[in-house]
């Protein structure tokens, strides 16, 4: 009988040492995943990026094609004091307003979270700029913090 049982604990012993893990095959993968992650996150970062780039290109359209709008209702684009504001809630002393011009108060900022300005051109039958600061939220710029600027 104690035959039995000792066969019976040493199978048991056995099936233990096997059912798990080492800690050196845990160490492994976890070194292989994280190759695999500092291999994948500049490219994902530089695509995120790009994305927002171009998220404030269509944005800068869509606000010069509602400044458009504001021109054809009020005689006149917005001023920069005004800022793309005047595309969302009419300013003081404005005839002719039949706005909002814009979906929503979120169309008037960048993916960044600033306002987009209007800039001025030197020429008066030139359509007044609109202007992504960038990330930065500042003039000038390279990389994510570069103006965008529409029409370019």
């Amino acid at each position: 009988m104690r035959r039995v049982l000792r066969v019976v604990f040493m199978a048991d012993q056995n099936t233990r040492r096997e059912a798990g893990y080492t800690l050196s095959e845990l160490l492994i993968v976890l070194a292989v995943l994280a190759m695999v992650a500092a291999a994948v996150t500049p490219a994902l970062l530089s695509r995120f990026n790009n994305g927002q780039t171009r998220s404030a290109q269509l944005q800068a359209t869509t606000l010069a094609m509602a400044m458009d709008d504001f021109l054809i209702d009020v005689g006149r684009y917005p001023t920069p004091q005004e800022g793309v504001s005047a595309l969302w809630q009419a300013p003081d002393a404005v005839t002719g307003w039949s706005g909002p011009y814009v979906r929503s108060p979120r169309t008037l900022e960048d993916p960044w979270g600033n306002h987009f300005v209007i800039e001025l051109s030197s020429d008066p039958n030139i359509p007044p700029f609109v202007v992504s600061l960038g990330a930065d939220g500042a003039p000038g710029g390279d990389g994510q913090a570069a103006d965008i600027r529409f029409p370019e």
